[in-house]
């Protein structure tokens, strides 16, 4: 039997959960053409729901078109462009003349050589980027283009927005993509990412091009009792047991990330026979701990002492960092050098601050320390 739970990858059908209000809002926008940045911490499902809301649209309506673009492994201007030419003719067509004619159509200062499997089902745009580089606008309002001429809507994704910030000169090309971009009637974007304190520099800082640039959506963590509901009745589908407090407590052990509660919960599906008990949760929970252990073994050996010693403070529900009392505590430096410690946590991804207070972004990790590395 398949087991009822899934991380690691996108969450579809009855794998997705709750979002209802999200998906409310991200329909919405896309039918409205009004440009959405997505901001959450990583795992916390932002793939998944606008996986969920493009396919619900679609279905809808046909005259909307959703183009997803990935830009993980996107590291420069060239792949960009290239990229985006690639997946809007894609996704606007599957006819190999209409793929032709598109880029007679509508590239007029250059054109680009076009290379198809043995099989013609797939193809890939050869840009000469001396010329792109000059002339990228065609590219940038190829969308628009094809809209347009097709009497339709179109809604670029872009995961992993955050990369833009890597490229070259990044201030000067953000600065191309909006003034492009903001002139698109007929397009809107959806931009979002996993590096949420580099979506925020992105998005939240009036100095930078794209500040305004849309709605702002600020991806909050699926509550417990939606958990509870969720996993109660994944367990009776598949013919096991399990008491809605103890559905509860899986979410609550993992503060609630949506990520870590999936694997836990699949992990107490797969030792449990018939029905849950605290024991086999508690059990599964150490077991996963260990499975991460080498892994946050080697991030600890990473960070400086001093980056070590805060996070301790931390863990312990430290709130005056900068206090007398806590630097000497937990010999954190300076007051100055609490402010360092704690950017340079946030930029890896360790910790950040939300509603005020500094949070672990990874509760597994948390847990490892607490339980394992500052066991005295």
């Amino acid at each position: 039997m398949e087991t009822p739970f899934t991380f690691g990858k996108l969450a579809m059908g009855d794998d997705f959960t709750n979002r209802t209000e999200e998906i409310i809002r991200l329909k919405n926008n896309f039918v409205s053409g009004i440009n959405t940045i997505m901001i959450s911490p990583r795992r916390w499902g932002k793939s998944s729901l606008v996986e969920k809301a493009s396919r619900m649209i679609m279905q809808e309506n046909k005259k909307i078109k959703i183009i997803s673009i990935d830009l993980f492994n996107v590291r420069s201007e060239e792949d960009f462009y290239r990229n985006l030419a690639e997946q809007v003719i894609r996704g606007t067509t599957t006819k190999l003349q209409e793929i032709i004619s598109f880029t007679k159509d509508f590239f007029k200062q250059w054109i680009p050589k076009i290379s198809f499997s043995p099989d013609f089902q797939e193809f890939s745009l050869g840009l000469n980027w001396s010329e792109v580089k000059k002339q990228p606008d065609e590219i940038l309002d190829l969308p628009q283009q094809i809209a347009r001429a097709k009497g339709w809507k179109i809604i670029i994704c872009i995961d992993e927005f955050q990369n833009i910030g890597f490229y070259s000169d990044t201030v000067a090309f953000q600065k191309q993509l909006r003034s492009h971009w903001q002139k698109h009637q007929d397009v809107s974007y959806c931009l979002f990412g996993s590096k949420r304190h580099m979506l925020m520099q992105v998005f939240t800082s009036p100095s930078m091009p794209f500040y305004k640039f849309g709605d702002m959506m600020f991806i909050e963590k699926i509550s417990t009792k939606d958990w509870e509901k969720y996993i109660t009745e994944r367990f009776r589908a598949t013919g096991k047991e399990i008491a809605p407090e103890l559905s509860s407590r899986i979410a609550e052990l993992l503060d609630n990330h949506p990520y870590y509660v999936q694997q836990l919960a699949q992990l107490c599906w797969l030792r449990c026979d018939h029905k849950m008990t605290a024991q086999v949760i508690d059990q599964s929970l150490d077991s996963l701990t260990l499975q991460l252990s080498l892994l946050f073994q080697n991030l600890t050996e990473s960070l400086s002492t001093t980056q070590v010693n805060y996070l301790r403070a931390l863990i312990n529900e430290e709130t005056h960092f900068s206090s007398k009392e806590t630097i000497q505590k937990y010999q954190l430096g300076t007051s100055a050098n609490v402010s360092r410690i704690k950017q340079a946590l946030t930029d890896k991804e360790i910790i950040d601050t939300m509603q005020g207070t500094g949070v672990f972004l990874d509760p597994m990790f948390k847990i490892w320390l607490k339980k394992y590395y500052f066991l005295e």
